[in-house]
């Protein structure tokens, strides 16, 4: 299998204005007259980081890379204002437009895969294929899987952690409860439950679980603006209608479709990538060793070489 590509910088990067309170930071990495791609992070609210653009063979493929709404090196920072999946969506098609980029390969992990599916069922006709990694859907049951999947067997002390606080009438859809703790006007409790909600899915990425790691890499990562909005998205299931993406899938007819999946993913559940292979004729689909990270390796592996086939 094809392995990760050598680190590289970005030859352009700048902020874009989407008009209505929000400047998207934005790198272009690769060869400007490759193949034309975009790179969807996941979250909602992860952000881009140097190793996202290590999937791409630099000499095949001009990818832009751009922090979505309030992540990242995006402003303001965490802000949930006029940011909801419909307003992520426009702003890929508005980045495009404006950088000249008529048609584009997808790459979606995560999150990344809900919204690179929402913007192809939108504007199918901008979209050359799609290369998507834990995969998402946002109905109902995949939003309960973290808490409510295999997860509740085998990292019984980190969900019962993570639902403790939570009252029992609410915890059908715990994320409300963390968003309202999250926006709340006191620090203390902001930054308890931010670092509370963000190193609870941590603990779930990996196959091979550290706590200390786990801990260790929340701790770097910002993880409050990421947590704000991760949790005001699901609070609301992602602003998506119930199974919205499965029942548009037709939309996609004639798109080249790849979907990795982990088999042990704790996050995002592999029936969903099932499922959405399914409903996409034609579709490829590989499950990995693997969990819901991206650079576990034979994930990461899979992800290189079915990148490097879309060449």
């Amino acid at each position: 299998m094809a392995k990760f590509y050598p680190k590289n910088k970005p030859y352009k990067k700048g902020f874009f204005d989407t008009g209505d309170g929000h400047s998207l930071y934005y790198e272009f990495c690769g060869n400007p007259k490759g193949k034309p791609v975009v790179y969807l992070h996941g979250g909602p609210g992860a952000g881009i980081n140097k190793a996202s653009r290590r999937f791409f063979n630099p000499k095949k493929f001009n990818v832009l890379l751009f922090d979505q709404r309030g992540a990242g090196k995006s402003s303001p920072l965490g802000s949930m204002k006029n940011n909801n999946t419909w307003t992520l969506a426009e702003d890929i098609k508005k980045l495009l437009a404006h950088f000249g980029m008529k048609k584009v390969f997808v790459f979606g992990g995560s999150w990344g895969s809900t919204l690179a599916l929402v913007f192809a069922i939108k504007n199918p006709e901008m979209v050359s294929g799609m290369l998507l990694r834990g995969i998402f859907l946002s109905y109902d049951g995949d939003v309960r899987y973290a808490f409510e999947g295999p997860a509740k067997e085998l990292f019984p002390e980190q969900v019962e952690r993570f639902l403790k606080p939570v009252p029992k009438s609410l915890r059908k859809n715990p994320f409300a409860f963390y968003a309202k703790k999250i926006a709340s006007k006191n620090p203390a409790t902001r930054k308890k439950f931010a670092f509370a909600y963000a190193s609870f899915e941590q603990f779930l990425l990996s196959l091979e679980f550290n706590e200390k790691k786990a801990i260790a890499k929340t701790k770097k990562w910002n993880f409050f603006a990421g947590a704000k909005i991760e949790s005001g998205y699901l609070a609301k299931k992602c602003f998506l209608q119930e199974n919205f993406i499965l029942k548009n899938a037709h939309k996609l007819s004639g798109i080249p479709v790849t979907i990795v999946h982990g088999r042990y993913d704790m996050v995002c559940s592999p029936k969903s990538a099932l499922k959405l292979h399914k409903a996409l004729k034609g579709s490829k689909l590989f499950f990995t060793t693997a969990g819901h990270s991206a650079s576990d390796k034979e994930t990461e592996a899979r992800l290189a070489e079915e990148m490097e086939k879309s060449a």
